[in-house]
């Protein structure tokens, strides 16, 4: 079976916002409405297609499994392959039957679960799949993202018909997710990104044919899409775009050239208007910087100081700790450009601590005070699980930065009021570094914080 939608469900699984934390619980009842926005589904080819004989084969005893003992079998990989396996023999209406049944499931599981169920139904059945969304409340919200995909996987032209009648169902894609997966970006986007993958020209017919900010966003993901195997003909579809939109489609080919040819896109860049150069070359450099950070580094140098070198720094300086966060810190310090600097270190220390936390706090308290090892500091108590939580409070109080300090002296008092509550109740009452308020919380065996909860998060 086919399933274009996992990798960015399981992203969605694995990063889901709070909100949907909290909204999942909720089930779709029979007397619930579709939203008043839908408009009459336009007719898939692939609706009410049942399941096959031969996927039943397919699947063999995995189909016969419930899910409940599914959720059972040991290694989670080997759950994710079943339900996959289970989901993908069922017909839309066993489908739906099923997504009645994800309310039993413990939260993880349930997003899971969902994520899968309904990017299959997607694809059999995707009007049905969508309206039942449209019955679940706030959890629907996040589930349409998927659905939306899955349909254009299969047919693009259908999910863009669709999508352009019932737009604001789609309303809170792009409120999350940073940029990035299905949430992270509008519902063109995604639809612009599975059309490319079919046929690039009628996704970009598509694409120009929209209007305001999805034009320019749809257009740039069918790019982005042809610069991953190739970046010259992803170039030469730029010239098509508003003016508006040609830097961030620019930044995307150029991200993606560099990590496959840096020599040809560091000289398609210099070709680039003068204003564009240096946002397309950090990009490039970026790209270059998952395979080569030494070279990257050499390159970096040359840029002119400001947002477009500091986030060049950044990836770099990640992808260079993976390999080696000695080296990566030794080079941003040599930078002496303390605010590149001071941001990169957010994303050098969590790697380093991973692979060694003595090296990783030697480094630390070598540093003088200041920016730098403020972001080390803080970078480090963040992703330290390794220490005593103790000597994590007494690193953050070390801080320069007071709303730094206070976020790190926070993340590391809870991290002991878990492991400790006793003893970390007596370091903050003889502490000066708390105020009297969280004090009291602590005391009254309350998060340091407002919310009300108490250690063991039962209520106030």
């Amino acid at each position: 079976m086919k399933t274009p939608w996992i990798f960015p469900a399981a992203a969605l699984v694995l990063g889901a916002a709070g909100g949907f934390l909290a909204s999942i619980g909720s089930s779709p009842s029979p007397s619930a409405t579709v939203s008043q926005d839908q408009s009459p589904a336009p007719r898939s080819r692939s609706a009410s297609r049942p399941a096959t004989a031969s996927a039943d084969a397919k699947h063999g005893s995995t189909r016969n499994r419930s899910l409940a003992e599914i959720m059972h079998m040991p290694g989670q990989t080997d759950r994710i392959q079943a339900l996959i396996n289970f989901y993908g023999g069922m017909s839309p209406s066993q489908l739906e039957a099923e997504a009645a049944k994800l309310e039993d499931l413990p939260m993880g599981e349930r997003m899971m679960a969902s994520f899968l169920l309904f990017g299959k139904w997607a694809e059999t059945d995707p009007t049905a799949a969508m309206a039942y969304t449209q019955k679940m409340g706030m959890t629907g919200n996040f589930l349409r993202p998927t659905v939306l995909q899955a349909w254009a996987s299969k047919e693009p032209e259908v999910a863009a018909k669709y999508y352009s009648e019932n737009s604001r169902q789609f309303a809170m894609m792009g409120m999350m997710g940073g940029g990035r997966g299905p949430m992270g970006g509008s519902g063109a986007s995604t639809i612009a990104t599975e059309w490319a993958r079919q046929d690039p020209a009628a996704a970009m017919a598509w694409a120009a044919s929209l209007t305001g900010n999805e034009k320019g966003s749809a257009m740039t993901s069918v790019i982005g899409e042809v610069a991953n195997t190739d970046p010259l003909k992803a170039a030469a579809m730029v010239a098509g775009m508003d003016a508006a939109s040609q830097s961030g489609a620019n930044e995307d080919i150029a991200r993606k050239w560099g990590s496959q040819n840096f020599t040809a896109a560091e000289a398609w860049v210099h070709s680039l208007p003068a204003d564009q150069q240096s946002a397309a070359m950090a990009s490039a450099i970026a790209g270059l910087s998952k395979d080569n950070p030494q070279l990257a580094a050499e390159k970096a140098a040359a840029l002119p100081a400001g947002d477009d070198r500091n986030s060049a720094v950044s990836t770099l300086a990640q992808n260079w700790s993976r390999q080696d966060p000695q080296a990566a810190a030794a080079w941003l310090v040599a930078q002496n450009d303390p605010a590149a600097a001071s941001g990169a270190m957010r994303e050098v220390m969590p790697n380093w601590v991973s692979q060694d936390v003595a090296a990783a706090l030697a480094f630390v308290n070598a540093q003088q005070p200041g920016a730098l090892r403020d972001s080390a500091v803080s970078a480090y108590i963040m992703g330290n699980s390794k220490s005593a939580p103790v000597d994590l409070v007494a690193m953050a109080t070390t801080i320069t930065d007071e709303g730094s300090r206070t976020r790190s002296m926070g993340m590391a008092t809870m991290r002991w009021i878990q492991e400790d509550p006793t003893a970390a109740n007596a370091y903050v009452q003889s502490s000066d570094a708390y105020t009297a308020d969280q004090k009291a919380r602590v005391a009254a065996g309350k998060s340091l914080w407002g919310g009300g909860r108490r250690w063991g998060g039962g209520g106030q």
